[in-house]
């Protein structure tokens, strides 16, 4: 209990001792560079030097203040515009009319130790009053800077515990835009996030699929190269190599040289800071490196320093994205004459020579620049830090309450969380018509040029405007590029090539290499039935089921339809033998007809002759319909009526096998067989074979018809229009029922080849069947084995070959006794020996 009560009063002692501790500042006092006094104060942290000195470290007496060296005249231009915006606030009697603004600017010497001295001077403040005591707070209300990003990274993680604004004027890396780790950070430039996506958009624009990266190995560089390698993934777009260097590792840089010189890509993608790039060029200027696309970023696409003979040769005709140049008015007459009389510490000499050369000498190197304004005009950045200024003024002229007349509380205590929130809350415009205000990272909007590093025919080099990006318009109206204007590298005025492989054209499709990226593929023709209409196809598309791929696969063309046209050659012969077929018989029918009276013509009964003939005449015909394109309608004539016509054909051709038989039956004694055999029932016989084709014909054609087919099976390239069975059953009937009449007709006729005669008609039946049956037997295998109008053409031949087998066996004998052996045509000639009666009619 004694120790715990013991503890207590320890704690509560060194309390009291805390709360009583007096400031002090520890070592000597890091001073600005440039400073004024004022009501409400801004600090400025710039690498006005970009060269530091390290002094000796030996331990044996304090250490003396670094030095630093070499002007950075771009940085040494903020400052002026920083002390130019003040000066023009504090004359103006609309905003914070009675409060003056002071500054305090620091020089960082481009060095993180530095940059961390100078940020603990701004939060400390000058010398505090002996006996004060710490309050932990800042006489600072707000920052302006860095320029880099990883160095405002720095200032802001330093700060923001103390919820002191900082607001960069050229800080553009994304991981800034985190406002968890960043909650008083500000900035009047855009988040890389913009810049990194519209580049790939630039590189996207100009249809360059293979490119390298190279960027600085800081917070800026791989942040921003992280968000273009990102984009170019989604946009289509390869990356041979990504590599980075910093400024302090020559080693890295020349492996960065040696990768460009051994690449393949033409277009180089190079998201590197202002320093980092004045020591790429000059490692390419000196190697002689050229033929390459250089695609560059705000930090340095616009330095006039970098744009020189000796670097224009690498990097001539360079793209890139830059800030817009905005003119202030009166900075350039400002910086020559304003400057020096009021802001500048050393302009004039006051007190003794040796007060003024020990006071003064960290100033004689800017004193060079007294005279000189020419790069004012071209300077980018300064806008920003104007307008940086700018809205720090506007929150404390809302904080203090200031009214134009009344003027400000100046009795009000600002801490700087407040300025913080007023900041989020700026809304006003600049005098050179730019809108201010942040979203919520503390960003403003993005707005880039596009620009082309150009040589006029003097000599002179200048930066062309030749597009934007506006992220403020709709996303299909941000992007504008006009290559039209645009000299590429090497001043050509063609656009350079850049692919690993070269496009597909429409036809093929891309197939990737093994191993290698997405962008390096071959071309494979696209396979069969398959098209591509599209340059650099990953697919290929399958064509509809009537369509097909044309010669170069780039179009679905209508298949070619095939079915035995009259126009061709195969159609025309057949068509041919089809009507001489016709003629002949119709010739055969009149040499009868005018012999009709005559014993060889009335043998066997001349009525079934001519019937026959008859029924040929239509066979012949019905071979017709079997050419042409296949309609419903000819579908079902050219089966049924061939059905018919055959079995009308083979039932008078059976009625005369009979007519044969019964003739001799009838000569034997007592035989009265022919009555029941005679003129009328060889009618009906034939009458009623037909009839019953009829009938299974039209119970085909009730049941299920024939129809007219697309046939895609069995070519890919060509549909085949024929005529579908409908009912297999139905045509293999028709079939069947012909055959089983064409095997009865042969074996009556075989039996019958023996009989007595001289002119025994059954012998040319018989022989007659026996090609018909071996014609139309082959017919099977083959029609079922033929591919498209080759079936037609197979089935028209069987008709053919059957029509005319049975014209030349039957009728031919009898004509060539008719035409050639006359003498032969009497009735005592044909009968004979045989005492037989011959059936007339």
């Amino acid at each position: 209990m004694i120790l715990f009560l013991y503890t207590l009063l320890l704690f509560h002692h060194l309390y009291r001792e805390a709360e009583s501790t007096l400031c002090r500042m520890m070592g000597d006092p890091k001073n600005p560079l440039l400073s004024k006094d004022g009501d409400v104060t801004i600090g400025g942290i710039f690498a006005i030097h970009s060269k530091e000195t390290l002094p000796s470290f030996e331990f044996k007496q304090t250490p003396q203040p670094l030095s630093c060296s070499s002007v950075n005249l771009r940085d040494f231009r903020l400052a002026q515009i920083m002390i130019f915006a003040i000066e023009e606030i504090n004359r103006s009697e609309s905003l914070l009319p009675n409060v003056s603004i002071g500054y305090r600017i620091y020089d960082t010497c481009g060095s993180r130790l530095s940059s961390m001295s100078a940020t603990m001077g701004l939060m400390n403040g000058p010398d505090f009053v002996v006996g004060e005591t710490c309050n932990g707070q800042s006489s600072i209300h707000g920052i302006i800077g860095e320029t880099e990003s990883s160095a405002t990274v720095i200032l802001s993680r330093t700060t923001g515990p103390f919820k002191i604004p900082v607001i960069s004027h050229s800080a553009s890396c994304e991981c800034l835009s985190n406002r968890k780790d960043h909650p008083s950070f500000f900035r009047t430039i855009a988040s890389d996030y913009h810049q990194g996506r519209a580049l790939a958009y630039i590189v996207k624009h100009l249809k360059w699929t293979w490119v390298g990266a190279v960027n600085s190995d800081n917070d800026y560089g791989n942040y921003g190269m992280a968000i273009f390698l990102n984009t170019a993934q989604k946009e289509g777009i390869c990356v041979e190599y990504s590599v980075k260097f910093y400024r302090t590792e020559p080693e890295k840089l020349k492996k960065v040289v040696h990768t460009i010189t051994k690449s393949t890509a033409k277009v180089i993608v190079a998201f590197v800071s202002f320093l980092e790039m004045g020591l790429l060029i000059e490692q390419l200027s000196i190697q002689n490196i050229t033929g390459f696309q250089i695609i560059g970023v705000e930090g340095w696409i616009t330095s006039k320093n970098y744009i020189t003979p000796n670097s224009f040769g690498s990097l001539g005709g360079s793209l890139g994205l830059a800030l817009r140049k905005i003119n202030i008015e009166g900075f350039s007459d400002y910086v020559t004459k304003a400057f020096w009389d009021t802001a500048f510490p050393c302009s004039q000499k006051q007190g003794n020579s040796s007060q003024y050369a020990l006071s003064c000498s960290r100033y004689q190197d800017l004193l060079v620049l007294k005279n000189y304004n020419e790069d004012v005009p071209d300077h980018r950045y300064s806008s920003h830090v104007y307008k940086a200024v700018y809205a720090v003024a506007h929150s404390l002229h809302s904080l203090l309450k200031c009214k134009e007349q009344e003027g400000c509380e100046k009795s009000l205590t600002i801490q700087p969380q407040q300025v913080v929130e007023a900041l989020k809350k700026v809304n006003f415009t600049v005098k050179f018509e730019d809108h201010v205000w942040f979203d919520s990272t503390g960003a403003t909007v993005a707005h880039y040029e596009v620009v082309n590093w150009q040589q006029d025919s003097n000599g002179s080099f200048h930066f062309k405007p030749v597009g934007y990006y506006d992220a403020s318009l709709p996303p299909d109206q941000r992007f504008v590029l006009n290559t039209k204007n645009i000299i590429w590298a090497g001043g050509q005025l063609e656009k350079p090539r850049s692919m690993c492989s070269e496009s597909c054209p429409p036809g093929t499709r891309k197939a990737a290499q093994k191993g290698r990226s997405v962008c390096c593929y071959d071309c494979i023709a696209c396979a069969e039935g398959e098209i591509s209409n599209e340059t650099d196809s990953n697919n290929c598309k399958q064509c509809p089921g009537e369509y097909w791929p044309n010669a170069k696969k780039n179009k679905c063309v209508l298949k070619d339809v095939e079915f035995l046209s009259f126009t061709e050659v195969m159609g025309v012969v057949l068509v041919i033998f089809s009507l001489f077929g016709v003629g002949l018989t119709v010739l055969v029918a009149i040499l009868f007809y005018s012999n009709k009276d005559t014993p060889i013509v009335k043998a066997n009964n001349s009525e079934l002759s001519f019937l026959l003939l008859f029924s040929l005449t239509l066979c012949f015909l019905c071979s017709l319909t079997f050419i042409g394109q296949p309609t419903e309608w000819s579908c079902m004539l050219r089966h049924t009526a061939f059905g018919i016509t055959f079995v009308l054909c083979i039932s008078c051709v059976l009625g005369k096998t009979i007519v044969v038989l019964m003739a001799f039956k009838a000569t034997l004694p007592g035989s009265n067989i022919m009555k029941w055999f005679g003129p009328s029932q060889q009618r009906l016989s034939v009458l009623a074979f037909t009839l019953i084709q009829f009938l299974i014909c039209v119970l085909w054609l009730t049941i299920s018809p024939p129809f007219p087919y697309k046939n895609m099976k069995y070519y890919k390239e060509k549909i085949i229009i024929e005529c579908s069975l409908g009912s297999t059953i139905g045509f293999w009937s028709v079939l069947g029922y012909i055959g089983l009449l064409a095997i009865l007709c042969f074996i009556l006729a075989f039996l019958a080849r023996r009989l007595p005669d001289n002119f025994n008609e059954a012998k040319f039946i018989t022989f007659s069947m026996l090609i018909f049956c071996a014609v139309w037997i082959t017919f099977i295998p083959a029609y079922v084995s033929s591919p498209g109008k080759f079936t037609v053409a197979v089935e028209i031949f069987a008709i053919l070959s059957s029509s005319f087998s049975l014209l030349f066996c039957i009728f031919a004998p009898k004509c060539y006794v008719i035409l050639c052996k006359p003498e032969q045509n009497t009735k005592q000639h044909v009968i004979g020996k045989t005492y037989s009666k011959p059936i007339e009619k």
